[in-house]
């Protein structure tokens, strides 16, 4: 079974909206469902570090101030057949939406707080949006 980390980015706007990227149809995982952006943590590399050049990859934007938000396994999915620890860091940001740069996917959309549990989530990020939503203020 292979195994591998990942370093996924919860980014929040001014008011308060989470950064979603809506993954491709080929995507070789959750295609054509929405999760937070992130990817493979390379040789050498920190997860924090990972979560900052992800971001930056993917989305054209850059966070000053991450922190882990959540560190764990990824939830089981039938049919998936990879170990994965999953790192996840909350950051803030003062981009608007036309600031960012569709770097992978099919969109990076910032999502309403009210609106997050609406879309198709990713197994992860479902898991995971809710450790955000119970900590911060609505």
């Amino acid at each position: 079974m292979a195994s591998y980390e990942i370093a996924l980015v919860l980014l929040v706007d001014p008011a308060g909206s989470v950064l979603l990227q809506h993954r491709d149809g080929s995507a070789p995982t959750s295609p054509n469902q929405w999760s937070l952006p992130g990817g493979h943590i390379e040789e050498g590399e920190t997860p924090e570090q990972a979560a900052h050049r992800e971001l930056l990859e993917e989305t054209g934007l850059t966070a000053t101030d991450l922190r882990p938000l959540w560190s764990g396994p990824r939830p089981h999915e039938l049919g998936f057949p990879h170990t994965v620890t999953v790192h996840v860091f909350r950051g803030a940001t003062t981009a608007r939406q036309e600031d960012v740069i569709l770097g992978e996917g099919q969109a990076m959309v910032f999502i309403p707080r009210d609106k997050l549990l609406d879309r198709d989530l990713a197994i992860t990020t479902a898991a995971v949006l809710p450790f955000h939503l119970n900590d911060e203020p609505a």
